[in-house]
């Protein structure tokens, strides 16, 4: 199903989102995070060992709350993760990422670490 088309606008723009995962004990957790969109599922990225990683792999119930620049200008995404890639793509992804919101001015910190990229369906 396509995104609405205010959640695609706002993600695929330069800016911020919290998403939002469940810990072990079911307590969320809120990153700041960059996000992406392709025509059905919001994208964000992360490293397979990192926490986020973990509890959406356990528990793919997940939130994004995509920030505007003007504080009245926001879209909340709640629902499931669609799916995940790692490798090669995972690592364009990320890349793409780094350029959208620096301008490629600079790379990731850690070219060699594992990459993770997730879909988020609503």
């Amino acid at each position: 199903m396509p995104l609405d088309e205010d959640v695609t606008r706002l993600a695929r723009g330069k800016n911020l989102a919290t998403v939002v995962t469940l810990m072990p004990s079911g307590q969320p957790q809120a990153l700041l995070t960059w996000v992406d969109a392709d025509d059905e599922h919001v994208l964000i990225n992360t490293e397979p060992q990192r926490q986020r990683a973990r509890n959406i792999a356990r528990d793919p119930r997940i939130t994004v709350l995509i920030h505007g620049e003007d504080s009245q200008d926001w879209a909340e995404v709640r629902g499931h993760v669609a799916g995940t890639v790692d490798g090669d793509e995972a690592r364009r992804h990320i890349d793409e990422l780094s350029c959208k919101y620096t301008s490629c001015r600079a790379s990731t910190p850690d070219t060699t670490s594992p990459r993770r990229s997730a879909r988020t369906a609503g």
